[in-house]
Parts: C-alpha cells; structure tokens; sequence
C-alpha cells in the first residue's frame, strides 16, 4: 500500500472499525493521536486507495450525516455499503 506515513497511519486506523459501526472524522483524528487534524484525516480518508477492502464508509460527520465516498458509486455506495451493515439514516 502506497501513501504518506500519516495517510497509512489514517488508512490502517479504518480497518479496526468494526463492521456495523461508524466513527466520526474527529474520533478518526483523536484515534491516530491528532485530534486536530480532522481535515487531513478527511483528506488521507479522500484518498483512500481500496475502499470498502479499507471501509472509509464506516467514517461519519460529527453531525450525523454520511460526508463524502471516493469509492465507485460516491454516496450512494456509501449509504448501501452501511445499510448493508445495518446501518441506517
């Protein structure tokens, strides 16, 4: 997997969200050790190479809502990807 030292740090973080759950952009952030760096957590998420294999779907706006898909589909695949998970909004 190719990408920056903080990109991989993001990317291996989303892999240990467990299916059927979300966390926000922020909780992504805090989960890394850089609760302020929620924009370049969003951006590295943005870039994500593998989605779902690495389940950027499961990250969420603070405010509830989905916020962005860069896989195939955008957030439409998105929303399927975690109705399919039981998760609905």
């Amino acid at each position: 997997m190719r990408g920056t030292k903080f990109q991989l740090k993001v990317w291996t973080y989303l892999k240990k969200i467990p299916r059927g759950s979300v966390k926000t952009y922020s909780q992504v952030a805090k989960g890394i050790g850089k609760p302020l760096a929620v924009r370049a957590v969003a951006n590295a998420i943005g870039k994500n190479p593998y989605p779902p294999k690495i389940p950027c779907h499961r990250v969420i706006r603070s405010d509830g809502s989905l916020g962005g898909y860069s896989g195939k589909g955008g957030i439409k695949t998105k929303e399927l990807l975690l109705k399919k998970e039981g998760i609905t909004f």
